[in-house]
């Protein structure tokens, strides 16, 4: 190890989800330099020796956390794991960041761990992102943030917040590779048995729910533009599908699905997109054809736009590997 290793401060808090406490625990103990050695000292800090851990809120188990609080006050990088959001972080952890940030530590976020930052006051006017499931009550919460469900992960340089489960990964993974460059960072992914870690602006791939007409007018014709979707429908085409003007099909759209046709038939086609990326192996420019997007960069454009990557990649993410 080096003579002054980097140590990075993992907090095992009451509640924590245990697959977010182990991530950085895992990528930066073993991260290795070309000489061998390893450049971080990972650290499991509580305020208590063992805590309730969860799965997403789904049971609960306990684990120990060898070290206290004042094993972090001299930490380079503190991480902050995804925890229950329900209870509120003690005020130790909370005067322990804010001391930590203002010394010029690394604040870092897993999840759900984004709403102990928002505690200490560490992401007021910032920024940041956490799991899609928990923005809206971040930002119910904490309304002088600002949430953005979409990143992967988010960051300045010294303070950085990620979205949930495996965002976790390549957050870490971005962190090692600002301090020790690319080489160092792939070989912490091999040793994950992960790829390379993603870009923090790639969207999150938030599942959607199919959109229902509140009162169900709408119903027939939502359902046959999304099995037309593939087709040059216009305006006017879907007007006359449901029997109105273009003026009031625009109105009860908004009234009953909260955005416009045009913009409803959009993402039916993005979703289509994702769906042939996803099961099949028809060249990106066919995905395009039949996904109604006519050009394969008409398509590209609209994955960049509304998920931060290509349709290469996204399948690269999501085809199982031989």
């Amino acid at each position: 190890m080096p003579a002054d290793p980097h140590i990075v401060a993992v907090l095992a808090l009451d509640g924590v989800v245990g697959f977010d406490l182990v991530i950085p625990c895992q990528v930066f103990g073993t991260t290795r330099l070309a000489d061998g050695s390893y450049p971080y000292q990972v650290r499991v800090c509580g305020v208590a020796s063992s805590v309730n851990a969860t799965a997403g809120g789904v049971g609960y188990y306990r684990i120990e956390a060898p070290n206290g609080l004042d094993a972090a006050e001299e930490a380079d990088t503190i991480v902050v794991p995804g925890v229950t959001t329900t209870r509120p972080a003690p005020e130790a952890v909370l005067v322990l960041l804010r001391e930590a940030a203002d010394r010029g530590a690394r604040i870092v976020s897993i999840c759900t761990g984004a709403f102990v930052l928002a505690q200490a006051g560490l992401l007021s006017g910032r920024r940041v992102t956490t799991h899609w499931a928990a923005a809206d009550e971040l930002a119910r919460r904490h309304p002088d943030v600002h949430v953005d469900a979409k990143p992967l992960f988010l960051g300045d340089g010294h303070l950085f917040t990620s979205a949930g489960v495996a965002a976790g990964l390549d957050l870490c993974l971005h962190l090692v590779h600002r301090d020790f460059g690319a080489a160092v960072a792939a070989g912490a992914a091999r040793a994950a048995v992960m790829a390379p870690g993603r870009d923090g602006d790639q969207a999150q791939f938030i599942p959607l729910p199919p959109v229902v007409a509140a009162d169900g007018s709408l119903a027939a014709t939502l359902a046959w533009m999304r099995d037309h979707a593939a087709e040059p429908l216009t305006l006017a085409d879907i007007a006359r599908h449901a029997n109105l003007s273009v003026r009031t099909l625009s109105r009860r759209f908004q009234e009953q699905t909260g955005t416009t046709p045009l913009a409803w038939l959009a993402h039916q086609r993005l979703l289509l997109a994702r769906h042939l990326l996803e099961t099949t192996d028809l060249p990106i420019p066919a995905v395009a054809h039949r996904s109604g997007h006519g050009s394969a960069s008409a398509l590209r454009a609209h994955f960049d736009r509304e998920l931060r990557t290509s349709p290469h990649r996204y399948r690269q993410s999501f085809r199982p590997r031989d």
